[in-house]
C-alpha cells in the first residue's frame, strides 16, 4: 500500500510527456521483441528464475527508475559543460573590461593628444 501511495504522489509530479510516452521505443528488432516475450512467458525451471518471476510487475518501476538516471547524467554533464562555458565568458568579459578602462598608470603618462 506504502508503494502504491508513492506511486501515485509521483504520478501527479510527471510532466505531460512523461504521462503519455513513459519510456523510450524499445531498440530492439521485431523478432527479438517476440523471442523475448516467448522466454518470458516459459516457465522457468531454475528456483532463482521462478522466484524473479514475482518481481516482473517492477519492470516498468525499473524502467522508469533507470531512465531517471539517465537523465540526471545528462543533466549533470550538460551542466557542467555550461559552467566551464560560463568560467570561460567571464574571463572573457573580465578581459574586455581590463582592456577598456583606463588605469591610473594611464593617466599619470604624458598624452600625446
Amino acid at each position: 500500500q506504502r508503494v502504491l501511495r508513492l506511486a501515485e504522489m509521483c504520478r501527479r509530479l510527471e510532466t505531460e510527456e512523461e504521462k503519455v510516452l513513459p519510456f523510450y521505443p524499445s531498440s530492439l528488432e521485431e523478432e527479438e521483441q517476440r523471442d523475448a516475450r516467448q522466454f518470458l512467458e516459459e516457465m522457468p525451471m531454475e528456483p532463482l528464475a521462478r522466484a524473479m518471476r514475482d518481481y516482473v510487475g517492477l519492470e516498468r518501476f525499473w524502467q522508469r527508475f533507470n531512465k531517471a538516471k539517465l537523465e540526471e547524467r545528462a543533466l549533470e554533464r550538460e551542466r557542467a559543460a555550461l559552467s566551464r562555458r560560463n568560467r570561460r565568458l567571464r574571463e572573457l568579459l573580465g578581459q574586455y573590461l581590463a582592456g577598456i578602462s583606463v588605469s591610473r598608470e594611464a593617466l599619470d603618462e604624458p598624452n600625446l593628444l
